[in-house]
């Protein structure tokens, strides 16, 4: 016959603090683990998962057909002057902008895809 978790849940509820103790330490002996190690290293690894990206790069692929339009854009977003903007759109692929919030490098996103440039965000 074999034994359900709810079995040995239940057996292992019903035991005291130093019985399940030594049941650790059976565990760890039998089948050569640490549950100290275990019980450190979830909770980080659980907190680096669920941390989400706050700051995105957004990445400039191509000019497209509307170089003028799509400089007009990155000078007008970035603040550099002419001639920085169009080295820029010339050295694509390249970062507009870096460090920036999900909404704010959407919108960037948006206003160089429609002056025609391939955009990415990172």
């Amino acid at each position: 016959m074999a034994i359900s978790k709810e079995d040995i849940l239940e057996a292992v509820g019903a035991l005291t603090v130093m019985e399940l103790n030594d049941l650790v330490k059976a565990f760890e002996e039998k089948f050569g683990v640490s549950a100290a190690a275990m019980a450190v290293a979830g909770p980080a690894a659980a907190a680096a998962a669920v941390e989400e990206q706050t700051e995105f790069t957004v990445m400039l692929n191509a000019a497209g057909d509307k170089k003028v339009e799509v400089i007009k854009v990155v000078r007008a977003v970035t603040g550099l002057g002419l001639k920085e903007a169009k080295d820029l759109v010339d050295g694509a692929p390249k970062a507009v902008k870096e460090g920036v919030s999900k909404a704010d490098a959407e919108a960037l996103k948006k206003q160089l895809e429609d002056a025609g440039a391939k955009v990415e965000v990172k």
